[in-house]
């Protein structure tokens, strides 16, 4: 049996990064600040964490008042979910590869969110079935108090566990460290008409459906 793990956003979802602009933005006009993010800062930005965005924004603030609008997001998110039920939808062919693969494979999911972030976004997309209780797991980098790491999670949950082969999926330089951690074959995807994160992985794609080929 082998190991798939996914990514979350950027890999498994799309058009949620409207959703981040649109309340990064209303956040920031809630706080005062005129400043905005435009289109293509939050598409040079999508897939770090969301405090980044205001550290890049806001370069002469502190990085309390970075974290503090950052929590003012998560705050509004979770107050608006119609905003992520607007936007977000599951990737193209997400549903059918994932369900080709748990034919054959165990298949978990790592993300830079919180477990309970994790689980909203888990229900917008449908994908629940494919990542039941235990296959799921979430860095809460959105914390000052937990400092886990994607690669952490990975090296922990395969501790006990024997694989034939380990495949990662993912669209950042994170996702291809955390599966080369593991001698995992990894994949580095990108939304079609989007540049490709700078990172050396074993193939580079646009379609999930490629990820197949390891069935």
């Amino acid at each position: 049996m082998k190991l798939f793990v996914w990514d979350f956003h950027g890999t498994l979802e799309m058009d949620n990064e409207h959703a981040v602009l649109e309340i990064s933005n209303k956040v920031l006009g809630k706080l005062g600040y005129k400043d905005r993010l435009t289109e293509e800062d939050n598409l040079k930005l999508y897939g770090r964490k969301w405090l980044e965005y205001f550290e890049y924004l806001l370069p002469n603030e502190t990085a309390e008042t970075h974290f503090a609008i950052q929590q003012k997001c998560i705050e509004y998110e979770g107050e608006h979910p119609e905003i992520i039920h607007r936007h977000i939808k599951p990737n193209d062919y997400a549903h059918y590869v994932l369900g080709e693969i748990s034919k054959h494979h165990r298949q978990i999911l790592v993300s830079n969110m919180s477990d309970v972030g994790l689980s909203r976004f888990i229900k917008a997309v449908d994908m629940v079935k494919f990542f039941p209780r235990g296959s799921a797991f979430a860095t809460n980098s959105y914390t000052k108090q937990i400092k886990v790491t994607k690669k952490e999670i990975l090296l922990d949950y395969l501790k006990d566990k024997k694989f034939d082969q380990v495949i990662t999926i993912g669209d950042t330089g994170v996702d291809i460290a955390m599966g080369n951690a593991v001698d995992a074959t990894t994949y580095l995807y990108s939304h079609p008409g989007r540049k490709f994160a700078n990172a050396k992985a074993d193939y580079k794609i646009r379609d999930l459906r490629e990820v197949l080929k390891e069935i």
